[in-house]
């Protein structure tokens, strides 16, 4: 018997050109595109389409576009599978993608989600503005020798993990000149690899400080219900049914490592043995397999 739960993709799963065949051929994904036009104040479904891809890329648009697009997935399977929608019984998503996991869930509803997205994405775009910073992924590191670089790169400056994604793929984050020396340290502490990656600063850090209390006003004005199924948290990798709790650790997730190995286990030895990554890109899927290589996950891309 299969046990399903639904996994939805963060920041750097945007390309162009997503979502456009969804809503070519499904009047339910156009519709959430339309919707969000409304709410946004410009033509989201353009920008997917057609880019150009430095505008798509950014922080304050790419969050929304993963957002809707990873909604519009799931209204595809939804139509083909509907079965499959009715029997997950639990969710997570990478960053951004909690949020989307939440609206599945029936926390809040659509246009609430996507304006708690907006905000998000513009308050942490003004906070990576304030500072130069960005993230490295280290691959080949365990999580203690991770920090260990950290403490030896870091200097006077802000330097912290991020992101625990999967064995041996753990990102880091801080502020450019430590970033860089996190970069030339990694090879000589044994890492495989580290590569920069294309995001507007550090994220998951104390550097998104400034984001804090906009998010937490945000949240504030919400309407919440209790989930209908578990949402695991990034914060500590646990489901919560409490609107305010969920409210907290949604502005706790701005300012602290994504769990996403630990959220993972934590389903995996709840039973579940039938992942769908919905949305776009198969980062998910392959961070999952890194997991747990017997895991089976279907991909359902917008």
């Amino acid at each position: 018997m299969s046990k399903i739960a639904f996994l939805f993709p963060g920041q750097g799963a945007q390309s162009v050109g997503m979502a456009q065949a969804l809503c070519e051929s499904l009047p339910a994904a156009r519709e959430l595109f339309d919707r969000a036009a409304g709410v946004l104040g410009y033509d989201l479904a353009s920008l997917c389409f057609n880019g150009p891809a430095e505008e798509l890329d950014s922080t304050v648009r790419s969050q929304p576009a993963l957002f809707v697009s990873s909604l519009a997935a799931l209204e595809s399977l939804r139509a083909q599978t509907p079965d499959v929608v009715l029997s997950c019984e639990a969710t997570a998503g990478l960053s951004l993608g909690e949020y989307t996991a939440l609206v599945f869930a029936g926390v809040m509803e659509f246009e609430d989600g996507l304006r708690l997205v907006q905000t998000r994405g513009t308050a942490m775009q003004q906070a990576a503005d304030a500072t130069p910073s960005g993230m490295v992924s280290i691959l080949g590191l365990d999580k203690a020798k991770v920090e260990a670089l950290c403490a030896e790169a870091r200097e006077n400056d802000i330097l912290e993990i991020a992101n625990l994604l999967c064995p041996g793929n753990i990102a880091v984050s801080g502020e450019n000149a430590a970033c860089e020396r996190a970069a030339e340290l990694a090879p000589k502490l044994g890492a495989m690899k580290a590569v920069p990656l294309a995001v507007a600063g550090a994220f998951h850090t104390k550097i998104m400080q400034s984001a804090v209390a906009k998010l937490a006003q945000a949240l504030a004005d919400v309407p919440m219900k209790r989930p209908e199924i578990p949402v695991i948290s990034n914060v500590d990798a646990q489901p919560h049914d409490d609107p305010e709790e969920i409210r907290d650790l949604l502005v706790r997730q701005v300012v602290s490592p994504v769990r996403w190995e630990d959220s993972m286990r934590y389903l995996l030895a709840g039973g579940y043995n039938q992942f769908y990554e919905i949305g776009p890109g198969r980062v998910l899927r392959g961070l999952l397999k890194r997991i747990d290589r017997a895991a089976n996950c279907e991909s359902v891309s917008a």
